[in-house]
């Protein structure tokens, strides 16, 4: 029982801790950045870390961005560095599997 009282009172606590901080995983004003920045995003959201892309509209000076929480940061920057040395004929494969299991 006292057990319960103390999962009910963790749950009106806010986290205060920066594991919840979003950090830039990804910054770029390059011309093919928007469509980066959403494979990126696509790639860390089909292995469970959140994301969010920051979309510079209507400044387009202004660079895209895709933040995870500073906790994932690690796991995410891990993945990207996995995906990027695969390639693109590693994402053309994982495509052409899912598509098969369909």
């Amino acid at each position: 029982m006292a057990q319960d009282s103390d999962e009910q009172a963790d749950e009106g606590r806010i986290d205060t801790s920066h594991d919840l901080d979003m950090v830039t995983l990804f910054s770029s004003s390059a011309h093919d950045a928007e469509s980066e920045a959403a494979a990126i995003y696509g790639m860390l959201k089909a292995n469970g870390i959140p994301s969010v892309v920051i979309n510079p509209y209507p400044i387009p000076s202004l660079e895209f961005q895709v933040r995870v929480p500073r906790a994932q940061a690690q796991e995410a920057e891990r993945l990207l560095e996995e995906a990027r040395a695969a390639g693109p004929e590693a994402a053309a494969e994982a495509e052409r599997a899912t598509e098969d299991g369909k």
